[in-house]
């Protein structure tokens, strides 16, 4: 879609007797925008590829074609680091989000004039469960509404609220960990915490496992922020002071380390297989005694909800929990 602006030529005033200028059309795309937003965040042409899921070289092309409408350098192009942002760049990154922002309010409002869901939905999700939930969820929702595009971001607890704040997101699929005041939670499912345990540990065939079991085993502390303090958090609330002997911020690595036998962990996700990254078995036993569930469920701003496209994305991931269709979407069986 080409968006018309003026560029300023020589012209006459009759009045005055002097030299004005005169629009002239200015074109350009809202897609061209959106690729030239991509690489200025993420810094290289490779990187925005992914992000956008268009090859490099429309995305190069588009950047020039700009380059050369508005007749000034977006980037510095350096042989070895990739690009970055020439001052004039940065100052048009800035108005160049605003612009997406105001043609996806545009969007919206349309479709919710007509009644119809359709235009961009950015939705983040926490990474730890991301590659469970995402790709299915996105699929089903697209497919049934198909004037949709999902666009998907894989975040920490603390990114989602820094994200959901600056409208970088529309909502996010998390847990209801320390949820601000100023943000809203729809509640989807409990999960219960369980133990991650190699198969051939003397707790791996236990129907359940006690928290002041595992006082004096080895932990594997999956240490991301708000999940480390969560799962910390019921050692204390039983007194228990656990002995921690690996911290890792990427759940694949936490389970390949607990299946080659180097501790235990906690989660609250479980994975359609038992076997870690590198083949090892993983065991999951609940976690018994008083210990608190997370809540896993959507965080999005005030208000949010009355936009169509939220609303039917917020009612889609209710009929996926109902079904339990999608893995990590799908309530603990009683």
């Amino acid at each position: 879609m080409a968006c018309p602006a003026t560029r300023e030529v020589d012209g006459l005033d009759p009045a005055r007797g002097l030299r004005l200028a005169a629009p002239m059309p200015l074109r350009f795309t809202l897609r061209q925008l959106e690729y030239f937003v991509a690489v200025g965040e993420a810094g290289s042409i490779a990187l925005a590829s992914e992000r956008v899921n268009v090859s490099p070289p429309s995305i190069s092309t588009a950047i020039a074609q700009l380059e050369k409408e508005f007749g000034i350098p977006l980037f510095v192009r350096r042989h070895a680091q990739g690009l970055s942002l020439s001052q004039a760049g940065r100052q048009f990154l800035v108005q160049a989000k605003k612009v997406l922002d105001d043609a996806d309010v545009l969007n919206h409002l349309a479709g919710d004039v007509l009644g119809k869901v359709r235009g961009t939905l950015s939705v983040g999700c926490l990474l730890t469960f991301a590659q469970l939930v995402v790709p299915r969820l996105r699929r089903s929702f697209e497919t049934r509404f198909p004037e949709v595009t999902v666009r998907q971001h894989e975040l920490t607890q603390a990114q989602i609220f820094d994200w959901l704040r600056r409208a970088e997101i529309d909502l996010a699929l998390t847990y209801d960990l320390e949820i601000p005041a100023d943000l809203d939670f729809l509640p989807l499912a409990e999960l219960p915490p369980y133990v991650l345990l190699p198969e051939d540990h003397p707790l791996a065939g236990r129907s359940g496992v006690a928290v002041p079991e595992l006082q004096d085993l080895p932990m594997i502390l999956l240490d991301l922020p708000y999940s480390s303090d969560y799962f910390l958090s019921l050692f204390d609330e039983q007194r228990v002071r656990p002995r921690i002997v690996e911290r890792t911020r990427d759940m694949a690595v936490m389970r390949s380390l607990v299946g080659n036998g180097f501790g235990f962990s906690l989660a609250n996700i479980r994975p359609l297989s038992d076997t870690s990254p590198d083949g090892r078995r993983v065991v999951s036993v609940p976690l018994t005694g008083t210990v608190r569930s997370l809540r896993r469920g959507l965080a999005m701003a005030p208000g949010a909800r009355s936009i169509l496209n939220i609303s039917a994305f917020a009612e889609h991931c209710r009929e996926v929990v109902t079904a339990g269709t999608i893995p990590g979407l799908k309530a603990p069986e009683n």
